[in-house]
């Protein structure tokens, strides 16, 4: 195991270094994913620099404000030196979802490009970049009230039932999901009782959206399962250590629970539930055990998501390093 990639410094940018004068692609836009904590801004953030390039975040929850340490967002200093997009655009009360993330991001991207600049678009969010990449979902705008109520039976159920109660409404669509993705069980449910209409019934997008203007070229940046699961607990104690139960307190005071993306985001969650305990020193250890365990997990989902992405092209980065694999992204940009 290469501790050099485990326990790399933060990130500090080279000044001195010089934009690198490859020949521009017009409409070329860089997408740039990977599982928490394998280094996306570190990797991004290069890319950036050596490209004259412009970040467009692709990240659910660091749209909102005053969620910094506990979704990793990039510095205040880092944003001055790079531009960054579709951070700190929304408050607590306001609502953020897909189809938003899709018309914002586009719209970034052309006008990047008009100055041009090179967008890179960074996350995880994988049903944001299937949506940037493919356009839109077909189907109602979500309902609060009703997202509210799946989402309750969710958590006093399980995701079994809901899948079952999917597969009898419209088993066609079921089989084509994993029976374990809340987020997509939960979305189909919400369409089947808003429309009325079987999911399986609207039309699909499957070829990259807005051809014209874009040519995405994806990357999938991981680790193995045992260094990345090292990192993930790293980063749960430096964000504990920065300050998160702190975090998580004020933005209760803003909010937070009455957003129900928000609160239900990795690690917020774990903390509001601590926050209403005794905070006993088993309550911490409990917490702290939680926190790691649900981050660990989500970077399955988020491998397992994105294997089903035929567009992206995956690195191992034990094997590659950082340099080289920003190297090879940008030899596949000036590639003809």
């Amino acid at each position: 195991m290469r501790s050099d990639l485990i326990d790399e410094p933060a990130y500090q940018p080279n000044l001195s270094r010089q934009k690198i004068n490859l020949p521009t692609q017009k409409n070329r836009v860089i997408v740039i994913a990977g599982p928490t904590a394998v280094g996306k801004t570190r990797l991004s953030l290069e890319l950036a620099h050596a490209l004259g390039g412009e970040i467009i975040s692709a990240d659910s929850i660091q749209v909102y404000r005053g969620m910094d340490i506990g979704t990793a967002k990039v510095t205040v200093e880092e944003r001055m030196e790079i531009p960054h997009h579709l951070i700190d655009v929304c408050d607590l009360s306001d609502a953020f979802n897909v189809v938003q993330f899709y018309e914002k991001a586009t719209k970034h991207c052309l006008e990047i490009q008009s100055r041009g600049h090179i967008p890179i678009v960074v996350g995880g969010t994988g049903f944001y970049l299937h949506a940037l990449l493919y356009g839109p979902p077909q189907g109602p705008p979500a309902s609060r009230e009703l997202r509210a109520k799946l989402e309750e039976d969710l958590e006093k159920h399980g995701v079994e039932p809901l899948y079952e109660k999917l597969c009898q409404l419209d088993s066609e669509y079921g089989k084509t999901i994993n029976k374990r993705d809340r987020h997509k069980i939960v979305r189909a449910l919400e369409i089947m009782t808003l429309t009325g209409k079987k999911v399986s019934n609207f039309p699909k997008n499957s070829v990259p959206s807005r051809s014209k203007d874009f040519d995405f070229r994806c990357w999938f940046i991981y680790f193995p399962k045992e260094i990345l699961f090292s990192r993930i607990e790293m980063r749960c104690d430096e964000m504990l250590a920065q300050g998160f139960i702190e975090e998580v307190e004020d933005l209760l005071t803003r909010g937070l629970e009455e957003n129900l993306s928000a609160s239900q985001a990795i690690g917020y969650r774990q903390c509001i539930e601590f926050l209403s305990s005794t905070k006993s020193n088993a309550d911490w250890e409990h917490f702290v055990w939680k926190f790691k365990k649900a981050s660990r997990r989500y970077a399955k989902r988020q491998c397992t998501w994105f294997r089903r992405e035929p567009l992206f092209r995956w690195v191992d980065i034990d094997v590659y390093g950082y340099q080289k694999t920003l190297e090879m992204i940008l030899q596949d940009y000036e590639s003809r």
